[in-house]
Order: C-alpha cells, then sequence, then structure tokens
C-alpha cells in the first residue's frame, strides 16, 4: 500500500511516503496508482507562490483566506477531485492534512469529514505534524 504527500516544498523525512508537488501531479499519480492502492493521502494546502503571498498578506495576519487571490490550484482543489472520484464509486481512503495554513487545513479537513458524515463513516480526518525537509 502506497502513502501519497502532497508538498510544494517539504519533504518527509520518514521513508515510503511518494511525493507529489502539485494537483496535476496528484491527480495523475492518485490516478495511475489507483485508489485501491493508496493506505493514507496527507494533504498540504497552500501549492505555489500566490498561495504563499495569501497566507502572509491574509491568513497569518487578519485570519482570512481569499482564493481569489490565488492562481494555482490549492490543497483544496486535490480534495474536491478526490471527492468527485469517490461520489463516482472509487474506493474512499483515509486523509489527513499537514499545511500550516489553519485556515486552509479547516476547509480540507471539513470538506472530507462532511462526505465521511454523509456517509455514515468515522470523520477521521485530522491536522498532523509530519517531520520534514525543505
Amino acid at each position: 500500500m502506497i502513502k501519497i504527500y502532497l508538498d510544494d516544498v517539504r519533504t518527509p523525512v520518514e521513508a515510503g511516503w511518494t511525493v507529489v508537488r502539485n494537483y496535476d501531479q496528484f491527480v495523475d499519480t492518485v490516478t495511475y496508482i489507483g485508489l485501491e492502492n493508496i493506505e493514507l493521502i496527507s494533504l498540504d494546502h497552500d501549492l505555489g507562490d500566490t498561495a504563499m503571498k495569501e497566507w502572509h498578506r491574509n491568513v497569518y495576519h487578519n485570519y482570512e483566506l481569499n482564493y481569489d487571490n490565488i492562481t494555482e490550484k490549492t490543497g483544496m482543489d486535490c480534495t474536491k477531485w478526490l471527492i468527485n472520484q469517490w461520489l463516482d464509486g472509487a474506493p474512499i481512503v483515509d486523509v489527513v492534512v499537514h499545511s500550516a495554513n489553519a485556515i486552509g487545513s479547516a476547509n480540507m479537513m471539513g470538506y472530507i469529514n462532511n462526505y465521511r458524515h454523509i456517509h455514515r463513516l468515522p470523520q477521521n480526518c485530522v491536522r498532523v505534524q509530519i517531520q520534514h525537509t525543505v
């Protein structure tokens, strides 16, 4: 079973993760491997320069996240894609969030846990810390 780590800059210290850096790599890798072969997915929210600028300008200081200020796809886009796969009948896998962006993390966890709640599954998507290098 494979573990997927979505992050544009960090790499987990622990061996055994398949690292993907952006939305396209995430979709391509998950599609290629198949959700039936994935044990765990760990998500970052901010996947590029404009997402990081939004985090520094608004999220960190004002506790606001405006997706209109982000031009690249984020971990939230990956989350929505993943949920759509589940809605189409693909196997449901465990997902955690390791993002430093608290608002983006809450958005992703809420989206996943809402799906799980509606389908009477444990709401087990939580924010975690995974040791990493940059």
